[in-house]
């Protein structure tokens, strides 16, 4: 299994993009083509105290680099030499298996739906990043791909969240519930109404197992295994539990550091305090899969250090193993909106 790496995309690139891949191809046994400038690759393998290219792991030459500014509709053209792009060719080429960037998420959407190509039959790739909850971990699907959506797009969505969240994360009857504002099938706009009809069939005839409305402030609390929702409600849900886990994460520090009580109390709860970091960590997660477009994209955060990408990696591979993208394939037909 060959995975392509865009070294040059995110705050940290290449280093910690460098890095993080020669660590993955060591953890994990897959092969690595790391796209962008030869130059800065191979210094940044010295840097880290590799002389010589690992056995599996080759560099594919690529000038530029896509700006976080760049407009992302225009990337395709006006950047066709940048290690986006041309990682993205590569894995349409069938160069690779997977690819994986840590640049700009408009770009990365942009030029994966042009190069790379949807699913035939998928309307709208969407993000699906993977979040924990109280009693798991839970799929938001779409979190930031799509501001307007239509009833089919949030079909499709449900049914490509629940087959990622049987495939990849192991849970037998995924739970699909779509955000809204209450519990009644009366709630929400005309979009949550109309797209609350579509999941409701599709779960009647089978496809997945939708449970009806759900809450934002039960998301964190396990109600759901996946989260359907326009990628603007989305957004806002996921940035909003992020920045709740950041603001308990200060106040954890602030009342173990504040006073000599608090310190000795923190020896007893360390361990704790450490794994609950861990868990909200977007770095041990690795990226958000791109779903609905014909091979494995990975976008990992901007911000992405080696470990962020080595988990990256990990995640790519999964995703190449669970064959996400083939099930999806095969269930084109019953995403469809029926006919009235």
């Amino acid at each position: 299994m060959r995975i392509i790496i865009d070294a040059q995309g995110g705050d940290n690139a290449p280093r910690e993009i460098v890095h993080g891949a020669i660590q993955a191809a060591e953890a994990y046994g897959v092969d690595i083509t790391l796209v962008g400038r030869g130059d800065e690759i191979l210094e940044a393998l010295r840097e880290i105290g590799v002389d010589t290219l690992p056995a599996g792991v080759e560099i594919f030459n690529a000038d530029d680099v896509v700006d976080m500014h760049d407009e992302a509709t225009d990337v395709v053209h006006s950047h066709r030499n940048s290690s986006l792009v041309q990682g993205l060719k590569l894995l349409a080429d069938g160069n690779g298996d997977a690819f994986i960037s840590a640049g700009s998420t408009g770009a990365l959407l942009t030029a994966a739906t042009l190069l790379v190509r949807r699913i035939r039959g998928i309307r709208r790739a969407a993000f699906g990043p993977t979040m924990p909850t109280k009693t798991g971990q839970c799929i938001i699907i779409d979190s930031g791909a799509n501001a307007e959506c239509t009833p089919e797009f949030m079909l499709q969505f449900g049914c490509m969240g629940s087959f990622c969240a049987r495939k990849i994360l192991g849970i037998e009857n995924p739970r699909v519930g779509l955000l809204n504002i209450g519990a009644e099938d009366t709630k929400g706009t005309p979009l949550q109404k109309e797209s609350y009809a579509l999941l409701k069939q599709a779960s009647d005839n089978g496809i997945i197992n939708f449970v009806g409305n759900v809450e934002a402030r039960d998301v964190p609390l396990g109600a759901v295994d996946v989260v359907v929702c326009d990628g603007f409600s989305g957004n806002v849900l996921l940035k909003s539990i992020e920045g709740t886990a950041l603001f308990m994460a200060s106040q954890l520090k602030k009342m173990f550091g504040g006073s000599i009580g608090g310190k000795i109390g923190y020896l007893f709860c360390k361990k704790g305090v450490k794994d609950f970091k861990k868990l909200m960590d977007y770095r041990e997660v690795g990226g958000t899969m791109l779903l609905g477009i014909s091979k494995p994209v990975i976008k990992a955060h901007g911000s992405s250090d080696a470990l962020a990408i080595r988990n990256a990696v990990r995640q790519a591979k999964q995703a190449v193993e669970s064959g996400i993208v083939e099930e999806i394939r095969a269930n084109i037909s019953s995403m469809k909106v029926p006919k009235e």
